[in-house]
């Protein structure tokens, strides 16, 4: 039995466009999506894989359907048949084409807009309000310049650098029902070679680890104390850049808990590659209690540090012990502090 040629090819479409959905939806290539942003850059990338998919098989088996059989046979020395071209065909291969990328590109600025990549353009100020903050050690370093007074280098290394300058570049990850809002947790993040130093400005927290509460949308003023670094978390689906001088943001709301690698994606320098920190998602009550034992450390470090080096004692006398050890003579350190 003969089956009509347009039998054939509604089968073989039936066929392709299955497998092209099937594999475009289960290709297991991005890692575990952690963040609500995650699902929508996962809805456009797994579009790009169907409509991928579904072009790569139809090209692919049209051409190993044509090698078989139109190969030339044994004995057929004969020319082929002349062709001189098919117009419609043309525009038909060449329109499809189009419409599919004008698609994906509405598709992904559609998904772009949805993360807040246009909600905001303007140079505004930044949610976070000056305020003191607590590093554990922090205190000890700060007789290099006045032994009786420590409050002086609580603050981050980049205030010089960027003076509430604003953003130069569009909010990112600020979903159309959290743009106007006040996010639950600002977090202010400073890169520099080669590290991520985050700021809890409502707790007085600093660390060089990230940890952020499950369901709660997180605000990131972001900017760099030395080159371009890039904020990179790939379960998060979202990056954004550094930069010196100015303040970027982030904002992005964890869905799933566990501990995500964050990557520098820009390169800042020979140890690029080591730049990295981890990024700690946890519940609500853990992350409470999170903050809570930064807080005891950072007293604790600063009442030691109180404790070792009393008031009445110079930056020179405090650091003698110490100094000897290392083979710095005063009048070297003297001269150091001029």
């Amino acid at each position: 039995m003969n089956i009509p040629s347009t039998i054939w090819t509604l089968l073989v479409g039936i066929v392709l466009t299955a497998a092209s959905f099937w594999l475009g939806q289960n290709h297991g290539l991005l890692p575990t999506a952690a963040s609500d942003e995650a699902f929508l850059v996962d809805g456009l990338f797994n579009t790009m894989m169907t409509v991928s998919v579904g072009i790569f098989l139809i090209v692919e088996g049209v051409l190993i359907f044509s090698a078989i059989k139109y190969r030339r046979r044994k004995g057929d020395d004969t020319d082929a048949e002349p062709i001189h071209g098919n117009v419609p065909l043309e525009i038909l291969w060449t329109a499809i084409p189009a419409i599919i990328v004008l698609g994906i590109s509405v598709y992904s600025f559609d998904v772009y807009n949805e993360i807040g990549g246009f909600g905001s353009h303007a140079v505004h100020e930044s949610p976070i309000a000056p305020q003191a903050t607590s590093m554990p050690g922090a205190a000890i370093a700060a007789t290099l310049d006045d032994a009786s007074d420590v409050r002086n280098i609580d603050q981050l290394p980049d205030t010089e650098n960027a003076p509430g300058t604003g953003i130069v570049s569009p909010s990112l990850g600020a979903t159309p029902e959290n743009q106007g809002t006040q996010p639950d947790l600002v977090v202010k993040v400073t890169g520099l070679q080669y590290a991520f130093l985050f700021n809890y400005p409502e707790s007085g927290v600093m660390t060089g680890e990230l940890h952020v509460p499950i369901g709660k949308e997180v605000y990131l003023d972001m900017t760099a104390n030395d080159v371009i670094h890039a904020f990179w978390v790939p379960e998060f689906r979202l990056k954004q850049d550094l930069i010196p001088g100015r303040q970027t943001e982030l904002r992005f709301t964890p869905q799933v808990a566990g501990d995500y690698k964050l990557i520098c994606a820009e390169l800042c320098g020979p140890y690029h590659g080591a730049m990295n920190a981890t990024v700690v998602v946890q519940t609500p009550e853990d992350f409470d209690n999170w903050i809570k034992e930064q807080q005891v450390a950072s007293k604790e470090t600063f009442n030691q540090a109180v404790a070792v080096n009393p008031a009445e004692q110079s930056a020179d006398e405090f650091l003698a012990h110490y100094t000897s050890e290392m083979g710095i003579s005063s009048e070297m350190l003297h001269q150091i502090h001029n």
